[in-house]
């Protein structure tokens, strides 16, 4: 629901744009058509938002009290600090990968004379681990996901010419089936031992953090690329195939980075009766960058506008003309490629639980705890051309 109302948002969003272009155009029939589609989001937004405000107060309803959540995390950092491991279970860490605070890397600093560890700014992780469908296959060797390439087609004909014959068969719809496996996923980082002077509550809010963080990174790699075999395990969405080994992606050759490049994009995805609801641009800082620098005629008016989100500065919108496309920051796409689609024709799955432990004997001359986590994850595109691959200077399918 609350990305549906992200989604609702940014219709909006063009719709406001488009009632202003029409106003200044003096095209009055447009303006008007424009503030009643806004209208009519408005009212399915408030919708939303009060089934989002009654959901959160059942959560809520059930979340424990601050004391009982203390004394889990007191319960949690005292096995940690003994050296045993922690485990968290997929809806565990589900939620986790929900939370604004790891997005962002703004997790609560433990405080305390020489154990504040500051993160640096490349500690922040893409949005896109937030914004993929994920499902919890605990359990599972494999999961297979069936999808729908080519749709059933209808015949027709006169009357008077097909009364009384047989009629020719329908094109047959055909399916693919993307499968989703098992890879195994480990966390690895080493911390000063002073950290171990902090409570057992902040010591286990410290290591949590590092090891979600670490963990968000890979993914949001992997989510991209996958696990970067010839023969993948992981599929990510530029290399995604179904188990026949068909291609499940779209590609797009694009010349360079100029001011064509996010039409050619926006048409190249989706069916040709529609334009493809929900998609964002995954792109690099530097593409981003490319994008913004393109000017008009007189060399000074940027063509697009581009408006990082307040909440969030890792996604935002750009805005070319009419046209308003949502992007993320993901550095791991590569500056040879943009990506576009929607997020939601990703999925990624979450094999059991996520375990935690520190070890001191690892580094113990360094004075270096090691922070040790293993998981099993998988993913892969579960619609087909559920994404475009824009191939920078490339010779990709058009």
């Amino acid at each position: 629901m609350r990305r549906k109302l992200t989604d609702l948002a940014n219709q909006r969003t063009a719709q406001l744009t488009a009632a202003q272009t029409a106003l200044e155009a003096n095209d009055q029939a447009a303006y008007d058509a424009a503030m009643e589609q806004i209208r009519n989001l408005n009212t399915e937004m408030q919708r939303i938002q009060d089934l989002i405000a009654e959901q959160d107060r059942q959560v809520l309803s059930q979340q424990p009290t601050p004391g009982e959540a203390r004394d889990m995390a007191e319960e949690r950092g005292s096995i940690l600090m003994r050296g045993d491991a922690v485990n968290f279970s997929a809806t565990e860490i589900r939620r986790a990968f929900n939370q604004v605070t790891l997005a962002t890397g703004t997790i609560v600093e433990p405080t305390g004379a020489g154990s504040t560890i500051r993160d640096s700014l490349n500690g922040t992780v893409s949005s896109i681990v937030d914004q993929v469908y994920v499902q919890d296959l605990t359990g599972m060797g494999a999961f297979l996901e069936p999808y729908v390439i080519t749709e059933l087609e209808a015949n027709g004909g006169k009357v008077t010419e097909l009364a009384g014959k047989a009629r020719t068969a329908s094109t047959d719809p055909t399916f693919g089936v993307a499968e989703i496996r098992p890879y195994e996923l480990n966390v690895t980082s080493f911390v000063d031992r002073n950290i171990s002077r902090l409570s057992p509550a902040s010591y286990y809010d410290k290591i949590y953090g590092m090891a979600m963080r670490a963990l968000r990174r890979k993914i949001a790699a992997m989510i991209v690329g996958g696990d970067g075999a010839a023969s993948p395990t992981m599929y990510g969405i530029v290399n995604a195939k179904n188990k026949a080994g068909a291609a499940i992606y779209a590609e797009k050759a694009l010349s360079a980075i100029n001011e064509t490049t996010l039409d050619e994009l926006y048409f190249a995805y989706g069916s040709s009766e529609e334009m493809g609801p929900s998609a964002r641009l995954l792109l690099t800082k530097p593409n981003l960058k490319a994008l913004g620098a393109l000017r008009g005629a007189n060399e000074k008016r940027r063509l697009l506008e581009i408006t990082p989100d307040t909440g969030n500065p890792n996604t935002g919108v750009i805005r070319d003309g009419g046209l308003v496309l949502p992007f993320t920051l993901c550095g791991d796409v590569g500056d040879g490629n943009l990506l576009y689609g929607d997020p939601l024709n990703y999925e990624l799955g979450l094999f059991g639980e996520f375990s935690i432990r520190v070890d001191e004997s690892v580094k113990a001359v360094e004075r270096m705890v090691a922070v040790l986590g293993d998981v099993f994850v998988g993913g892969n595109l579960i619609v087909d051309k559920g994404f475009v691959v824009g191939k920078v200077g490339g010779s990709a399918a058009g």
